[in-house]
Order: structure tokens, then C-alpha cells, then sequence
């Protein structure tokens, strides 16, 4: 079989439709802010691109910033404001946030003052799904766009946050989208690009990437694409419950995304079961991967109540479009072999 790679919630593959549109704009020679033709093209591809990425939000075209990723989005939306946030938040949130909101032994995060605060969509190790109150100042959407039907004019939020790399566009690429009215302070300050909020020449070739995969993104949806993911995500967590009854299958009870499985087996470190599935061919995680390829035991976790030795022991499988019932049932097989070694072990 190869090579098989379940996480996606890290990174997913980048999409065919998303190669061939960075191809494309590879060509085109003009700065999108030069008047002359070649730099009408450019702006052309840009504006198009930002279309693309603001359909499939539900948003308008003109709130649609283009930045470097979700981390520089999080940075521009947060700083200089007193907002208030939970544990289970991205560390580039928690990085700006008083960290002080309640979060229940299922992941759900109390707000009692959404004007001044924080709260993610979907979370990327859980894959919890949060109900997002009106009147939210500031939301990650990173890991639920693509996955979840979102619309960002009705929801409330004043502002939200993408990246491109987790729905198959380029990495180093994303937006904040910031509802008409609200204004930032620019982090960036030069030639005024991005209206203003974020100067520099825009990444143009990573733009229409991530408007490619946006377009692609929206039809995998309408399609059904996540309710096919989700069906193998429950054939893997039924298969894997036969193998190891120990194990805990983390927000399995409330509403998650549809490709994602938080397995926490007690005794067995996280660490290990990553290096054991890699050698065996099979690509998982030990939680989020936003700390330089360290491994530590999860916060998010301990802010749902878990103890530290119970954080260390979580793996996470996240499935993607092109993942196939084969390839969940060979993971099921090479874990449940690899449980089996563990638990004999420690008989």
C-alpha cells in the first residue's frame, strides 16, 4: 500500500486544482499595485482569487485580507486588545489572550462576554466543535473551513481567520476576514497593500493557490465529500474500540469535525505510538502541530480536566477527501498489533 497519511489537520495535500492556478500565476510577470497591463493581470488574478477565498466563507470580497498564515491573522486580529480566551485555543491565540474562559470535561468553552472574546470554530486536536455566540469579537476558523458549511456574514463574529495549507492550498499563506465597520492596526507597515492592513507585495502565486483550493474546498462540501470521511472516521473508532477497550475516544459523545479521531490510551505515550505507526508506514500525530516538531503532552487536554499523564498518551488521526476504507482498516490493523505488544508489556 505504500505510504499512508492521516493528518490532515496538520497539513493537507495540496490539491491539483491549487497546483495548476500557482503554475498559472508563476507567469504573470507585473506587481499587482503597477497601473501598467502587465500589472492589471496581476491585480486581476489577485482580486479573482480573493473572490474565490471570500465565496466560500460567505463573506464579501472587500473583507478578505490576505497575511502569511492564521499565526500572522491570529497577531493582526488580537494584538492591543484585552480579549478573553480558553485553554484549548491555538497557541497563536493563547499567545494574545487572558486565558481565563471556562472549558467542560467535553470541550465546550463557556463565554459570558462575547464582545470580549476569543473562541475557536473547531479544535484541531479534538476536532470539538463549538457553538459560536452572537456578537463574538474574534474567532479561528482554521480547522472548521472546509470541513463545516460557514458563512461568515451571518455569523456573528467581528472577525475570523484562515490558512490556506489545511484545505490543499500552499503553506505561508491565509486571511483575516473582518466584518465592514471593525479596522485593525497594521502589524506590516509599507506600501498599503491589503487596504492598508498588511503592506507588501502580495504572494500572488500562494493567493491563487489558496484561491483554487477554496473554489475546490466549497464543492467538496456540496458534494458530500465529509459525509463519506465521516463514515470511515467511525469505522476506524469502531474497529479500533474491538481492539483496545482502555482507550478513550476524546469528544466522541457531542459534535466534531468529521475527520477526526483523538485516541487517549492510558500507560501508552503518544510519542511512541507516533514513531511505532511511522516506522509501520502510517503519518498520525501526538496532538497540533505548532511547536518546531516537539512532542509534549496536550494542553488542550488538561484544560478539559485530563491529568498530565492522561495528556501525554493521545494520538490523533485526521482523515482527508482522498482518504480510502483500505487505508483506515490496514491504520486499525498495525495499531491494534501495536496496542496488542503494549498491553502485553505491561501484563
Amino acid at each position: 500500500m505504500g505510504r499512508v497519511y492521516l493528518d490532515w489537520n496538520a497539513t493537507a495535500p495540496l490539491r491539483p486544482e491549487a497546483r495548476a492556478a500557482m503554475i498559472a500565476a508563476m507567469d504573470l510577470v507585473g506587481n499587482p499595485s503597477s497601473v501598467h497591463a502587465e500589472g492589471r493581470a496581476a491585480k486581476g488574478l489577485l482580486e479573482r482569487a480573493r473572490a474565490q477565498v471570500a465565496t466560500a466563507l460567505g463573506a464579501q470580497a472587500a473583507d478578505i485580507v490576505f497575511v502569511s498564515g492564521a499565526t500572522e491573522a491570529a497577531a493582526l486580529a488580537l494584538a492591543g486588545r484585552d480579549l478573553h480566551g480558553a485553554g484549548i485555543e491555538h497557541d497563536a491565540v493563547r499567545a494574545w489572550v487572558t486565558e481565563d474562559l471556562a472549558v467542560d470535561g467535553q470541550g465546550r468553552v463557556t463565554v459570558p462576554d462575547p464582545a470580549a472574546s476569543t473562541l475557536q470554530l473547531a479544535n484541531s486536536e479534538t476536532g470539538i466543535v463549538q457553538d459560536l455566540p452572537e456578537g463574538l469579537a474574534v474567532s479561528d476558523w482554521t480547522q472548521g473551513f472546509g470541513k463545516l458549511p460557514v458563512a461568515f456574514d451571518w455569523s456573528g463574529v467581528g472577525m475570523a481567520f484562515v490558512s490556506a495549507h489545511k484545505i490543499g492550498g500552499p503553506k505561508g499563506i491565509g486571511a483575516l476576514i473582518l466584518r465592514r465597520g471593525l479596522d485593525v492596526t497594521a502589524c506590516i507597515r509599507g506600501g498599503g497593500q491589503e487596504m492598508g492592513r498588511r503592506s507588501g507585495t502580495e504572494n500572488l502565486i500562494g493567493i491563487a493557490g489558496f484561491g483554487a483550493a477554496a473554489e475546490a474546498a466549497t464543492q467538496d462540501l456540496e458534494n458530500g465529500t465529509w459525509t463519506r470521511v465521516d463514515k470511515l472516521r467511525n469505522i476506524l473508532e469502531k474497529t479500533l474500540d474491538h481492539c483496545a477497550r482502555t482507550t478513550i475516544f476524546v469528544g466522541k459523545d457531542g459534535a466534531r469535525l468529521p475527520n477526526t479521531s483523538l485516541l487517549v490510551t492510558p500507560g501508552w505515550k503518544g510519542e511512541t505510538q507516533v514513531m511505532q505507526m511511522d516506522l509501520a508506514g502510517f503519518a498520525v500525530s501526538a496532538g497540533s502541530a505548532c511547536s518546531s516538531g516537539k512532542v509534549k503532552s496536550s494542553s488542550v487536554l488538561r484544560a478539559m480536566g485530563y491529568s498530565d499523564a492522561e495528556a501525554s498518551c493521545a494520538l490523533r488521526v485526521s482523515l482527508g477527501p482522498t482518504t480510502t476504507e483500505a487505508e483506515v482498516l490496514a491504520f486499525a490493523e498495525a495499531w491494534g498489533a501495536a496496542y496488542d505488544r503494549f498491553a502485553r508489556r505491561g501484563r
